[in-house]
C-alpha cells in the first residue's frame, strides 16, 4: 500500500475507470484529475498501461483504451457463454426484422449490453456494446428488474428515478404495475423511455425455460414504427425461448 493509501492494482483501477462511452479518450492531465492522482503518478501508470496493450495513444497525444484489454475484457466466462447460446437466434431474429437486436444483463443497478446487431438501415440508437444505462432506464433493463427479488426492486424504486424523455415513466408506484405486468405478460413494449425516436420490444431470457432470468433480449424500432411494435412479439419470444433452452442445455451439460 503507498503513502496516500492507495495501492498499486488501485491506481491501476482508477485510470482505466475514467473511460467511458461519454469520455472514449482522455489526456493525461484529465486522467490525472478524474482518478484523482498526481500527473507523475498518472504518467507512470498509463506508460505502464500502455506498455501492456491496455491503453493506446492517439496521434493528437490523447488516450484511449487498447485492442488487449477489450480481447481480455471479451472471453469473460459470464458473457461468453450467453452470446455464444445467443448469437444464432439473435442473427435469425434479425432476418425476420432487419432491426436493431440486443442483448444485456443487470450487473448491480445498472444494464450492461453485451452484444448487438444491427443493419445499415436501422435505427440509430443510444445504446453499443458495453455500454451501460441504470437498470430502470431502458425497457430490457425493466424486464430485468421485473424478474429481480423484491428487495432489490425496492432499493431502485427508492432512488430519484432519471427522466430521459417527456415519456420516461418515473414514479414508483407507476413502476412497480409495470413491473408487475412485464412478469404476468413476457413481453415488454417499451414506449420512448430512454430515446423520443425509439420504442423496444423486450423479453427475458432464462436458464432453461422455466429457469432463472439471465439477461434480456430486445428489438429497437424508430418510433415513427411503433405500430409495427406489438407484431415482433413473437418472433422476440421464439428467439428468448430458443436461447433459453440452449443454456439450459449447456447448462445441465456442465453437471
Amino acid at each position: 500500500m503507498s503513502a496516500n493509501g492507495v495501492s498499486a492494482a488501485g491506481k491501476v483501477l482508477r485510470v482505466l475507470a475514467v473511460f467511458d462511452r461519454e469520455h472514449p479518450s482522455r489526456t493525461l492531465s484529465e486522467i490525472a484529475r478524474s482518478a484523482g492522482l498526481a500527473v507523475s503518478t498518472a504518467h507512470r501508470v498509463v506508460a505502464e498501461l500502455a506498455a501492456w496493450g491496455a491503453l493506446e495513444r492517439a496521434e493528437d497525444g490523447s488516450w484511449h483504451v487498447g485492442l488487449r484489454l477489450w480481447e481480455v475484457a471479451s472471453g469473460c466466462p459470464r458473457t461468453q457463454i450467453l452470446r455464444d447460446a445467443a448469437l444464432p437466434f439473435m442473427q435469425d431474429l434479425y432476418e425476420a426484422t432487419h432491426e436493431n437486436i440486443q442483448l444485456a444483463v443487470r450487473e448491480g443497478t445498472e444494464l450492461v449490453f453485451v452484444e448487438r446487431i444491427a443493419g445499415h438501415r436501422s435505427v440509430d440508437l443510444l445504446t453499443m456494446v458495453g455500454t451501460r444505462f441504470p437498470v430502470a432506464s431502458t425497457g430490457m433493463g425493466r424486464v430485468l428488474l421485473a424478474h429481480a427479488p423484491r428487495e432489490f426492486q425496492d432499493e431502485v424504486l427508492a432512488e430519484p428515478l432519471r427522466s430521459w424523455t417527456p415519456h420516461t415513466v418515473t414514479d414508483p408506484r407507476t413502476l412497480r404495475a409495470q413491473l408487475d405486468l412485464i412478469r404476468r405478460e413476457q413481453v415488454f413494449v417499451s414506449d420512448r423511455q430512454l430515446s423520443e425516436s425509439t420504442v423496444a420490444v423486450a423479453a427475458p431470457v432464462r436458464i432453461g425455460r422455466s429457469g432463472p432470468v439471465s439477461a434480456a433480449l430486445g428489438i429497437v424500432v424508430a418510433a415513427r414504427g411503433a405500430e409495427r411494435a406489438r407484431g415482433l412479439r413473437e418472433p422476440l419470444l421464439r428467439a428468448v425461448h430458443g436461447i433459453s433452452e440452449e443454456l439450459g442445455r449447456r447448462a445441465r451439460t456442465a453437471l
